[in-house]
């Protein structure tokens, strides 16, 4: 494009970074960039229905590719829907520009109509956040914002008044050429030494592996190999640690088994290698402990460090596994496997469908699911109990991708992240795990699937409830209020969507209707009638939760609410 005004000036800095698309709403402060973008060879306005969507799809094409993605909202209401998406993008670590639009420049500071100051308003989910108020600072401050959302892997905000936009931008405009390439982190020499003579030392090992594993799945499982230890995955780590790896143990947290659990909190030797999982109560407090990670800043926040090294995981492990002596005694290695191997029998037995069941149990439901998706599938799991589910029963292989809220803990992510995933990647399985409450705070976006020809399959977990929040009360003591959901029927609104739709309420009719989904050459929702009294029990079980729970149980009984009691006796979770 040849550059004449401030928004062109944009779009030629962000096809010299090779973003491909812009999701947004369109909005009259926002014309200027949607036009250049119109005229734009190389660069699509992906038109959606809410700026959250936006900034989630955004987020998925991101983490999905590695490369900048971009998201635009106008001024005021516009952008500041965009927040929330931003924050998860931000604390998920991906590349995200944000183009917030603002109000005319001579109208700042009035009280004007719509008036924000996104400048404010934006620095706490992102890096680098700066207003556009002269045509004379393009486009060196697109540069440095996208320069900033590649380096440091997060948000970068670029404020712009409608007006200015339009202006004419400078004659030759600078033209910066940006590297996705990665610089290697390598410790010194002398810090390898450490934590060699620390690993040696040990006699029952663990790793605690995370999404920084990402590029070192080899030498992580060499090095388990070389410690005889097992490998227990963060949730971020399970795309990309689980896979063809024989000491996998499972996870740890509240989502986790009690083989990741134990086998973290009974180890005399911790190695946290890319991860910076937050739960304090699932360290082991006597015990050393060595971090690895490529951001200071983690290191030693969660909790106490006797030896902590900044460095990339790959590189890290390149010079320590030359070094290391090859251990003998797999005692703890086996007792954890052995463990995990229980644990998922255990776990294999909660989705079994026996004869005569009415009931549907999500774990049988994505069981079915990871049985019958494509060895490539993309999941987007909404947060709650999708997200425990897709933890416990979707096996990751090295080519399907895992999708999800995990940091910022977002509900109705899972749609949004399918739509920027199904646009990566349009030839590929693209499958959500939606809560019924999920998708209905953003389900305005199921139009966007049809506008876009975008073959998203959306399987719906239909409890009638905020299910992971019930949970959290009964577990507190208190009894559930406020979390019953009033949901229409799924399919009908499909239908009027002008989407394939299809109602499940039985056992027998989950496989042929998820397969009829699959099949099905465009976007499709399932919608699953799951049973609502299902609790998910977490690896350890503290005191707190055990009288938290009678408690509950008491005050149902005495508010003549018995019949939850009989429910749950019901479930799986009592067998």
């Amino acid at each position: 494009m040849l550059t004449n005004t401030v928004a062109e000036s944009l779009i030629d800095t962000l096809e010299m970074a090779h973003v491909r698309r812009v999701y947004g709403v369109a909005g009259d402060s926002l014309n200027g960039i949607t036009d250049a973008i119109r005229r734009s060879k190389n660069i699509e306005w992906i038109a959606l229905r809410h700026e959250e969507t936006a900034a989630f799809a955004a987020g998925a094409e991101a983490h999905l590719t590695g490369r900048l993605a971009v998201c635009a909202g106008s001024c005021g209401p516009g952008n500041l829907h965009l927040i929330n998406g931003l924050f998860d993008c931000q604390r998920n670590r991906v590349p995200v520009l944000a183009i917030a639009a603002q109000i005319p420049s001579h109208e700042i500071g009035s009280g004007f109509f719509q008036e924000t100051h996104p400048e404010r308003l934006f620095p706490e989910c992102s890096h680098y956040c700066e207003l556009v108020s002269q045509a004379e600072q393009m486009p060196r401050i697109a540069e440095i914002a996208v320069q900033t959302a590649i380096s440091r892997s997060g948000v970068s905000v670029i404020v712009i008044p409608g007006d200015v936009a339009l202006r004419r931008a400078p004659a030759g405009g600078r033209q910066n050429h940006f590297s996705y390439a990665k610089p290697a982190l390598s410790p010194a020499k002398e810090q390898v030494e450490a934590i060699r003579k620390a690993l040696q030392t040990g006699e029952k090992i663990t790793i605690l592996a995370g999404a920084g594993c990402a590029d070192a799945h080899d030498q992580l499982v060499a090095l388990a190999g070389k410690l005889k230890a097992p490998i227990v995955h963060a949730l971020r780590g399970k795309e990309f640690v689980e896979y063809d790896n024989p000491f996998d143990v499972g996870m740890t947290g509240l989502l986790g088994s009690p083989s990741g659990y134990h086998a973290i909190m009974n180890c005399d030797t911790l190695l946290i290698l890319g991860s910076d999982f937050p739960y304090q109560q699932f360290y082991p407090e006597r015990c050393q402990i060595i971090q690895i990670d490529m951001r200071p800043e983690q290191i030693g926040r969660r909790t106490r460090v006797d030896i902590g090294v900044v460095g990339s995981a790959a590189e890290t492990l390149d010079k320590l596994l030359p070094e290391l002596s090859e251990k003998v005694d797999r005692s703890h290695l086996d007792g954890s496997l052995n463990a995990y191997r229980k644990d998922r029998a255990d776990l294999e037995e909660l989705a079994d469908c026996r004869p005569g069941q009415t009931g549907i149990h999500p774990q049988y439901l994505t069981r079915l699911i990871d049985q019958v998706c494509s060895e490539n599938a993309i999941f987007a799991c909404d947060v709650g109990t999708p997200t425990i589910w897709a933890a416990r029963y979707l096996k990751m292989n090295g080519q399907r991708r895992l999708l999800g809220s995990f940091n910022h803990g977002s509900m109705a992510s899972a749609l949004p992240q399918a739509i920027g995933a199904q646009l990566v990647h349009p030839n590929r399985q693209v499958v959500t795990l939606s809560g019924d409450g999920g998708l209905s705070m953003l389900m305005g976006d199921l139009a966007s699937l049809k506008q876009h020809h975008l073959p998203v399959k959306i399987i719906v977990f239909n409890n009638g409830c905020l299910g992971f929040v019930e949970m959290e009360m009964k577990a507190a003591g208190f009894l559930d209020y406020g979390t019953t959901l009033e949901n229409p029927d799924f399919r009908k609104l499909a239908e009027a969507f002008g989407i394939f739709g299809t109602r499940v309420e039985s056992p027998e009719g989950v496989q042929p209707a998820i397969a009829s989904a699959l099949s099905h050459d465009g976007p499709a929702i399932v919608d699953v009638v799951i049973n609502r009294q299902e609790i998910s029990m977490p690896p350890s079980l503290q005191l707190q939760q055990v009288i938290g729970f009678n408690m509950y149980l008491m005050k149902a009984v005495l508010n003549g609410r018995g019949d939850e009691i009989i429910d749950l006796a019901k479930t799986n979770i009592f067998r």
